[in-house]
């Protein structure tokens, strides 16, 4: 059987890959690390996370909670990997970082259908291809793309990282540990400022210095990542309606909820390092140790990683894939990650799954199965490939793509559970058809 291959081994390229050779088909995965690295990738493993540890929320009443468990029922390799190797979180899947992505790299590597190619590819290769490059695509493989479709420019948005801090530096004096609402394990370090505190660090932060990005523009921000110091000079309350809001976080010491709170999170299994929740900036790396120290426990904190600001390049989907994340000109030419316009590590497994599963059935000469908008990986697909689309920009997967219920459901989450059951069960009655 002729081989399929798959460039860019992030999440969505080792999920799809894994697809296709769970069902038989030999597969080439191209990958240029460890012979050339991105300004966001550092590690030579397959699947790196760089933003952030966390694929958000597990609960089926939030929309990311629904394709977490709708990617597992169906066999995801990266669920697999993420669910074998988290970390306390709450009411999120958090995973060891590097735990996670070990584990993927070596399910790959021992693939007897999997053949890696190390290497930059700098030209789109011949059908069947999946190309999941990812947002930080190189340049000469961006300009492959750009030539492929005659021309057609990318969108462009910009992402950040947020900075990690080891876990003995944090002045536990001045925080504590709890879930919001206590739903779960209290698994955050909640880190409490009262209104001297606060007003100061908003200041300071609103006026902090940014290091050089080359066409910055905060318009051009992607909202789900939003730098925390253009949230700062958007206003005084900003940041205490947005990650430090302290609403269902109440200090031991005193029994009341705090005036803001910054959230810690776990970033490996061992619990030595914190992610500070929210906190994606492009400031000098001088600046971010000067301004976020000035949260009182993290005033002799110990900076293992700063933020970094990276540039994102995606494309303009509707007018060229269709639901499949297939070029609506030739289905043998597919696109997966968030280059298509699907925003977040899960959302890119989504698509990385769907796009390799159309391919199979294809290259088998087999109508593909649709995934229909009552589910996630299905709504996530009709949104990157609505002709209709105005303004396109990434987006997260939310109740709001789904198709609606069809009766009245009294309580928002109620109403979700209800469009997450049927969800779950459209997907379960396609299981037999998905092999």
């Amino acid at each position: 059987m002729e081989a399929v291959t798959v460039v860019g081994a992030g999440l969505a390229g080792c999920e799809a890959a894994w697809q296709l050779a769970e069902r038989g088909i030999p597969v080439r995965l191209m990958e240029m690390k460890p012979q050339k690295m991105t300004p966001a990738h550092h590690a030579p493993d397959f699947a790196e996370l760089v933003c952030s540890n966390s694929l958000r929320g597990d609960r089926l009443e939030n929309a990311v909670g629904l394709l977490k468990e709708e990617l597992r029922r169906v066999g995801s390799l990266i669920l697999t990997c993420a669910d074998a190797t988290r970390v306390e979180a709450g009411g999120a899947l958090a995973v060891d970082r590097y735990g996670f992505s070990g584990m993927v790299t070596e399910k790959i590597r021992s693939h007897p259908l999997i053949t890696v190619v190390e290497g930059e590819v700098t030209e789109i290769p011949a059908p069947p291809v999946i190309i999941a490059t990812g947002p930080l695509t190189s340049e000469a493989m961006s300009e492959a793309i750009r030539s492929y479709f005659g021309g057609q420019e990318y969108l462009n948005f910009f992402d950040a990282a947020a900075p990690l801090v080891t876990a003995e530096s944090i002045d536990m004096n001045c925080a504590w540990f709890a879930s919001r609402y206590d739903r779960g394990s209290a698994d955050y370090i909640n880190c409490s400022l009262d209104y001297e505190e606060y007003a100061a660090f908003v200041y300071e932060l609103a006026h902090a210095q940014e290091a050089e990005v080359h066409g910055f523009e905060d318009k051009m921000v992607f909202e789900g990542c939003m730098p925390v110091e253009v949230m700062a000079r958007r206003g005084v309350d900003t940041l205490r309606y947005g990650p430090l809001k302290p609403v269902g976080l109440k200090d031991p010491k005193t029994g009341r909820e705090p005036y803001a709170v910054v959230q810690l999170r776990r970033d490996n299994a061992a619990g030595t390092i914190y992610n500070l929740v929210g906190f994606q900036t492009h400031l000098r790396f001088p600046e971010q140790k000067r301004v976020f120290s000035m949260i009182p426990a993290l005033h002799d904190a110990e900076f293992v990683r700063y933020g970094v600001m990276h540039r994102n390049t995606f494309l303009h989907s509707p007018t060229l894939l269709d639901c499949f994340y297939a070029d609506r000109r030739n289905p043998l030419v597919a696109f997966a990650g968030q280059m298509t316009g699907v925003e977040g590590y899960v959302e890119s497994t989504a698509s990385g799954y769907l796009a390799a599963v159309a391919m199979a059935f294809k290259v088998q000469g087999k109508e593909p199965p649709v995934f229909p908008r009552e589910t996630a990986i299905g709504a996530l697909g009709h949104y990157i490939s609505n002709p209709n689309a105005v303004n396109f920009q990434p987006m997260n997967v939310n109740f709001g793509i789904l198709a609606p219920l069809e009766y009245r459901v009294k309580g928002k989450a109620n109403k979700n559970l209800a469009i997450a059951h049927r969800a779950l069960e459209i997907v379960d009655g396609m299981l037999p058809d998905l092999r």
